[in-house]
């Protein structure tokens, strides 16, 4: 399923953070230029592969472009269009949610349940594993239209909607991550039991990342314990975002039957088989007219809180009208500062069609979703100075953002979003990575496993194309621009595991490992130096579990996996200054470079995850400017193994004041690894400490068990960090160490009899206690003792 106090402004938001691992040139080219303008000379580590040359010196930068118009035709078209995700925490009910938005717009014919007894499985949940396991693992990607019927009264309004259904659980949560990178609404889907959980967490702090407006969608009103009044309190504590009902429920558990609209104060009711009809009424039950004239009052006092219209209304005690009250929705709602709250039960198709006019009504259009482009033909003078925002007009020079490749049964398929002018079948369009021209061979719309062939694409739409060889987070053009659209955030992994074969190896083991990770950025192979070992890392057991299930099923190559691996950090926590000398003579020619500075702990960028920097300051010539990347090339390269315990080093910058270099015997080679060996040399008396994956972990299990979960939390060192009881069940939030949660699975189900369960993900990497580093650096060092 596809898978912010949010106080960001659409006026000043740019829709993309920095690459974790830039795959343009960009970086590169402004580097370069910074290198020759700028002293002090600052730039940042960075692993982007440098593929094509930047003059900066005397080059003539083109005159600022004008910024297309839209015209009539693009604002008949775009008014009536909305790219929106579906997501929320694992079991919330998305999949559910997705599947009966199709069938009441008509896309599907039968409504098929995630568990259904009938063996065919959700539209979205297409993968055979999806239907096994009853969890979504890849986010699908389809279309439908809605009659909307709009708030202010009046015929209905047709409306097209692109819709990425994500998944739930933290180890998949990268396709959260670039659907919402690609997208200019959200409905975030809560449990009217559970609430605000772990990952409902982590989907609020990527739609923040992002700036992506969200409707709230407080699903499961049937059960027992449904109270949609805490939810929209805790998403206003734990999210901190403002939020109201626009809805109250009539009846609750077994007795909810519809819903009060607060906004209109009617009453809606679905009716007939499978709730097709949407039955209005203007009398609302009498037990509940006072509730929903105090609710609607809320619902007023919120808004008035983050928009000026309402509160100079408000505080003025004057009459607010209906259409004051749904444009200061819709207004809060796409600037991010307000939620507007719809409730309704998605397995007893209750209340989905009033949230299908909600979005159409509150989500922002293609139009109003700001986006910038960074223009790498002009220099970057400053923050900003070379973004330029896209606009969505059909006529307009072509941009587009590959976000998501799949390997489908006629070659690769890439999706695409269209951010500027149209792409036509046939077509010959421009990567601005690898400055290669591509034609587009065959363009279709996307009905989760299903396709459509389409002649033409117009701006602000989703589709995929076949026979493209690109990767994640490509910018494709027509040519006539050089725009280039920021990446993704991709997260590190956490697990680690060793794999091989079963039997003898074949190519479709390479194979399949390459593709993978193709595919998903958070999934990462390399072969182990000392082991020589194949080790596949990722976000968590069950996301590679996952992989390994898949290379079985579609390449036939069953396989065998060791233990989990933590995967552990290194890093600095003091100061330490080198004055390194690399010196050796040979025959001929030798090799001397001298680097003096000091290295010291770098805080981690939480934005764009860089967690290390390289900072220049040598003045005077001292060391020449050609050797001067070379110096960081070293610093990078020691980077990658400490030697605590060989694991990669993070959270360091490394400051170059001053050096030696000689006329004949000095080379990029030697002041490579002068950086190299003054790093290590440091890196001795800069008190080391390893770091470990923090996890935060979330149990849910009935209340008779709560001392015995508490207890095993306890014995796994968990730090206790939040506990909330409700009528016969509890949930404890926890902190707790990677390496002590293997196996937590099978005792939580022992513990409580199979009916607890858990939920974890990343939260950080913190030191090790200092009784157990001396054990791994001890055990580390025997290893090596062995090996040589």
């Amino acid at each position: 399923m596809i898978h912010l106090a949010c106080c960001c402004s659409t006026s000043s938001a740019i829709r993309s953070t920095q690459p974790l691992r830039s795959s343009s040139y960009l970086s590169t080219f402004l580097s370069t230029r910074h290198r020759f303008l700028s002293s002090p000379q600052i730039r940042r580590a960075s692993a982007a592969t440098a593929t094509k040359p930047a003059s900066v010196e005397g080059s003539i930068y083109p005159p600022e472009p004008e910024l297309p118009q839209l015209l009539p035709a693009d604002h008949l078209r775009l008014d009536r269009q909305r790219n929106i995700g579906v997501s929320a925490h694992i079991d919330s009910g998305k999949t559910t949610l997705t599947e009966r938005v199709l069938f009441y717009t008509g896309r599907i014919r039968e409504i098929h349940e995630v568990r259904g007894r009938d063996q065919v499985g959700a539209k979205m949940d297409s993968m055979e594993l999806e239907r096994e396991k009853g969890i979504t693992i890849q986010s699908a990607a389809t279309y439908c239209d809605w009659e909307a019927s709009p708030a202010l009264g009046g015929p209905k309004k047709s409306y097209s909607i692109n819709i990425i259904d994500t998944p739930g659980h933290v180890d998949f949560t990268i396709e959260v991550e670039r659907a919402l990178r690609v997208l200019d609404g959200a409905i975030l889907v809560l449990c009217a039991v559970a609430g605000v959980q772990s990952q409902t967490i982590t989907v609020d702090r990527q739609m923040k990342r992002y700036n992506v407006p969200r409707i709230s969608f407080v699903n499961k009103m049937d059960r027992a314990g449904a109270n949609p009044y805490r939810i929209i309190n805790q998403i206003r504590q734990k999210l901190r975002v403002p939020a109201a009902a626009v809805q109250i429920p009539i009846g609750v558990e077994d007795e909810f039957k519809g819903v009060v609209d607060l906004v209109r104060m009617k009453a809606i009711y679905n009716q007939g088989p499978k709730g097709i009809d949407v039955v209005e009424s203007d009398t609302i039950p009498a037990d509940l007219v006072e509730l929903a004239q105090q609710k609607r009052l809320e619902l007023i006092e919120q808004l008035a809180e983050v928009d000026d219209e309402i509160a100079d209304l408000f505080l003025s005690e004057a009459e607010i009208t209906l259409p004051t009250l749904v444009a200061a929705i819709r207004r809060s709602t796409v600037a991010c500062k307000f939620t507007p709250v719809f409730v309704g039960s998605a397995i007893k198709n209750t209340g989905i069609q009033p949230l299908l006019d909600g979005v159409c009504e509150y989500l922002p259009t293609p139009s109003e979703a700001p986006v910038k482009a960074i223009d790498i033909s002009r220099p970057s003078e400053g923050t900003g100075a070379n973004e330029v925002p896209l606009v969505p007009a059909a006529k307009a020079p072509m941009v587009a953002l590959a976000f998501k490749l799949e390997e489908g049964r006629f070659g690769q398929l890439t999706y695409i979003r269209m951010y500027q002018g149209s792409l036509r079948k046939g077509q010959v369009i421009w990567n601005v990575r690898t400055d290669r021209k591509v034609k587009i061979p065959r363009l279709v719309r996307m009905h989760s496993n299903d396709m459509e062939d389409i002649e033409e694409i117009g701006p602000g739409e989703i589709c995929a194309i076949f026979g493209v060889d690109c990767a994640s987070g490509d910018t494709f053009t027509d040519g006539t621009t050089q725009y280039s659209m920021t990446s993704m955030y991709v997260p590190e992994p956490v697990v680690s595991l060793a794999i091989k074969p079963a039997g003898t190896e074949t190519p479709h083991f390479g194979r399949a490992l390459a593709r993978f990770q193709r595919e998903d950025p958070t999934f990462r192979v390399h072969i182990d130096n000392e082991s020589k070992e194949t080790i596949i890392s990722g976000m968590g057991e069950l996301h590679l579990e996952i992989y390994v299930e898949r290379m079985k099923r579609e390449y036939n190559t069953p396989c065998i996996t060791g233990k989990p691996r933590v995967a552990y950090r290194e890093t600095i926590t003091q100061r330490a200054d080198y004055h390194y000398t690399h010196k050796k003579q040979t025959g001929g020619a030798g090799q001397f470079g001298r680097v003096v500075g000091y290295i010291e702990p770098f805080e981690l960028d939480a934005e764009t995850g860089k967690d290390r920097e390289y900072v220049d300051k040598v003045r005077g010539g001292t060391v020449p400017e050609q050797y001067i990347p070379a110096v960081e090339k070293g610093f990078l390269d020691a980077m990658e193994k400490g030697t605590l315990i060989g694991a990669p080093i993070t959270g360091v910058r490394f400051v170059l004041q001053d050096g030696l270099a000689h006329v004949v015997d000095s080379s990029e080679l030697a002041f490579r690894l002068a950086g190299l060996g003054a790093f290590r040399d440091a890196y001795t008396r800069a008190a080391a400490v390893i770091m470990e994956p923090i996890m935060l972990v979330e149990v849910v299990a009935p209340i008779e068990f709560q001392g015995v979960v508490i207890g095993g939390l306890n014995q796994r060192k968990a730090t206790i960090v939040d506990t909330e009881i409700r009528d016969d069940e509890f949930t404890v939030s926890c902190e707790i160490p990677l390496s002590d949660m293997f196996g937590y699975s099978g005792q939580l189900r022992g513990m409580t009899q199979g009916k607890g369960e858990f939920s974890m993900e990343y939260k950080t990497h913190l030191p090790v206690l200092p009784n157990i580093q001396r054990e791994m650096v001890e055990a580390y060092k025997k290893k090596i003792g062995q090996k040589s």
